[in-house]
């Protein structure tokens, strides 16, 4: 039987946590980019020591908004302030439910007067669509949707990246000539192979950088440009394999689960969402479990976001918010997990019996929404919701949220690997779970296993 509406297909299901984790849909795709362009690990290294060619052009939704209440209509939506936003300005777009859990984020660029752009995975766009769409607000909307589901086969825009500590020679190099000075989360313009090219400023390695984007059909022209430009210092263009494990290192964490899932007051909106689209066929994955889909919802400290929350103006989730404050549960880290227990896990596909759940490399997400169970002398202090290994750190990295009292330097326990042998998503083996040891590190992730702890643990650790 098929369902029209998200909310058809939880009834029928009776539990969105058993929906999720039996999903057939594995990790989120980063398609059309080939898996390699050299090889992975070096590719890692050249956003670290020279620069590193990013083709953000397939796997994000863009939602356009434009009219006279676009500003009006995202004030509505997001926690974040929108004094002072101006064109060629742009901003990490937060939205939260009522109950102040966090729906989604995005990069939404400012345009034109009335005119925006939003960037990023589908949730928070879906939220602001049916704001626009059911709301007193004079915008008009139009999506443009990711390639892996774009019945055009092509976008409206070509989107890329160039980042590292030669980007802005390379991109002087493509542009014949100085570059204009654009300030951090600022727009400019550049010239690159004949084509005029938007930019946003925007250090996603943690290094100075661009953001380019034009029409789709100039997308060759541009990237031959700036491929020819990058000889001479040190640029690699970043395939597929390479290209989601940057936030290992950057700290952002791109896989909350949308809490829109239960509430009488997000019924309609559940209505208003397809049974086949992100939300509805979305996967859960990981060691945690728990059969209340809530205990899967983040808050904005969870992700590091307070920040962002400005209390300001009015918009959905304030009330929630301002009873939450500034008393967070959990704050955001990462975690260097242990090198002899990744290598042992690794090690158990060549012993008889179940393996561990393979961890795949660089990247080893196996679902939409990874979370796995992190302990401190077996009881739960947090969840690990994204996980990979960094070349540049010789490490396998997660990024994680654990209880506030938790210190940098404190060695943990991750569990990994799903219970009772595994779900029913197509991507998952049969297995049995395994812990690793893992140390609590800052986010942005430095280096404090190299610098602080002793030789043993350096060496444990994988990272020396």
């Amino acid at each position: 039987m098929s369902h029209k509406s998200l909310e058809d297909k939880l009834q029928a299901a009776g539990s969105a946590v058993e929906m999720a984790r039996n999903s057939q849909i594995g990790p989120y795709v980063y398609p059309a980019v080939p898996a390699e362009f050299s090889n992975w690990r070096e590719e890692q290294v050249a956003w670290r020591e020279t620069s590193a060619l990013f083709d953000q052009s397939h796997h994000m939704l863009d939602v356009q908004v434009e009219g006279p209440d676009t500003i009006k209509l995202l004030s509505h939506v997001g926690v974040n302030t929108f004094e002072n936003f101006a064109p060629n300005k742009a901003k990490q777009l937060v939205v939260c439910s009522p109950d102040g859990y966090v729906i989604g984020d995005a990069i939404l660029f400012h345009l034109d007067q009335n005119k925006v752009r939003l960037v990023g995975r589908p949730s928070a766009h879906n939220w602001l669509q049916y704001h626009a769409e059911t709301g007193d607000f004079d915008v008009q909307v139009s999506r443009d949707e990711r390639t892996a589901v774009n019945p055009t086969g092509g976008r409206e825009l070509y989107r890329f990246q160039v980042q590292g500590p030669t980007a802005m020679q390379v991109l002087e190099a493509a542009n014949g000539g100085p570059l204009p000075e654009i300030r951090f989360f600022n727009m400019g313009e550049l010239t690159i192979g004949g084509r005029n090219v938007r930019a946003l400023h925007h250090g996603m390695s943690g290094v100075p950088g661009l953001e380019l984007w034009g029409p789709w059909a100039e997308r060759e022209d541009v990237r031959g440009a700036i491929v020819e430009a990058g000889k001479d210092f040190g640029l690699r263009q970043v395939g597929s394999r390479a290209y989601a494990t940057n936030t290992l290192e950057s700290g952002w964490i791109p896989s909350p689960l949308p809490a829109v899932f239960t509430g009488d007051d997000l019924k309609s909106y559940r209505e208003w969402l397809p049974a086949d689209g992100y939300e509805g066929t979305g996967s859960l994955g990981g060691s945690f479990v728990s059969s209340e889909i809530p205990d899967y919802y983040l808050t904005p400290h969870d992700l590091g976001y307070w920040p962002f929350v400005k209390f300001d103006h009015e918009f959905v989730g304030r009330d929630a918010l301002l009873a939450m404050a500034d008393r967070p549960r959990r704050k955001k880290v990462t975690l260097a997990w242990n090198g002899e227990d990744v290598a042992q896990a690794a090690g158990s596909l060549f012993a008889k019996g179940d393996p561990v759940k393979y961890l795949d490399i660089p990247l080893s997400n196996y679902s939409t929404w990874p979370y796995d169970k992190v302990l401190l002398d077996g009881e739960a202090i947090g969840v690990s919701t994204f996980s990979g290994y960094s070349y540049n750190e010789r490490s396998y990295l997660s990024l994680a949220m654990v209880d506030v009292g938790v210190e940098v330097g404190t060695e943990v326990t991750l569990v990994w690997g799903e219970e009772g042998g595994g779900s029913s998503k197509p991507v998952v083996e049969r297995h049995r779970q395994a812990e690793f040891r893992a140390i609590v590190s800052p986010c942005p992730y430095s280096e404090v296993a190299r610098s602080t702890y002793h030789d043993g643990w350096r060496t444990r650790a994988g990272v020396a």
